[in-house]
């Protein structure tokens, strides 16, 4: 690659069906990982929190010094925003007492709020713009934002509005693939869709975790959160290890 093209290139990864799979199971990774944390090693939600959220900090520090874009450092950054998205939602929902509704509410208007200081910022929210400090600090928080919502959505599909956590999945699939039909089909933003599409995996991947760690009698296969965290590490290894990341190139 010339230095022209070097010179266009991001610290995000092109969006494709490969960023897709492995946002969906780093999510997933997330709802079982934090859990394993704050439930199974009974160290609480405002502890696991604490854990996770330095753990965000030292890879966003880590991912904002980089001269360039890695997938494996990307994706550790992925995985700490969706781990610190579960512990804090659950905190927010269960130990601060709003419950799923309101923990969602105020999430959504974090993530606008986000969204929003970003645009009036720097006047784009695209992931093509991703190659300054100031744009990946707004990128981080908002994705962290973004995470945080989804587990508190997912939470609140399954059981308040209840679905469970099967027609939880199934919803969000739904809505992930009129996502894709708008994306062929329309001219609609794409920096519209993509956060859309975003935010959406979230609660998809809380609701598949729950699906697999979740007791029988509550609708879940009761799978152990330690086993089913180390598949998703090793697929997603896998994934970043066995096929080509490319930086996402910027807008012109």
């Amino acid at each position: 690659m010339n230095r022209i093209n070097e010179a266009t290139l991001t610290k995000v990864p092109e969006v494709t069906l490969l960023f897709w799979i492995i946002k969906i199971a780093a999510t997933t990774l997330g709802e079982t990982g934090g859990d394993a944390v704050s439930m199974s090693m009974h160290l609480g939600y405002l502890v696991g929190t604490a854990i996770f959220a330095a753990i965000f900090l030292i890879a966003v520090a880590a991912q904002i010094k980089a001269k360039g874009f890695h997938p494996l450092l990307y994706w550790t950054t992925i995985i700490a925003t969706t781990t610190v998205g579960t512990t804090l939602a659950d905190f927010a929902d269960r130990s601060l007492g709003i419950g799923y509704a309101g923990g969602t509410a105020l999430l959504l208007v974090l993530l606008l709020a986000s969204l929003a200081a970003w645009y009036w910022t720097l006047g784009s929210i695209s992931v093509d713009t991703i190659s300054t400090p100031k744009a990946e600090i707004f990128y981080w928080v908002t994705i962290m934002f973004s995470q945080t919502l989804g587990t508190a959505l997912g939470d609140w599909t399954a059981d308040t509005a209840g679905l469970g956590y099967e027609g939880g999945a199934l919803l969000f699939s739904g809505l992930l693939l009129a996502l894709v039909a708008l994306y062929y089909r329309t001219k609609v933003s794409r920096t519209l869709l993509f956060w859309s599409a975003f935010v959406l995996t979230r609660p998809l991947g809380a609701v598949l975790g729950d699906l697999l760690d979740k007791p029988l009698a509550a609708g879940g296969l009761a799978l152990s959160r330690y086993s089913a965290s180390a598949v998703l590490v090793v697929f997603i290894g896998a994934c970043i290890l066995l096929f080509q990341h490319r930086a996402a190139e910027k807008a012109h």
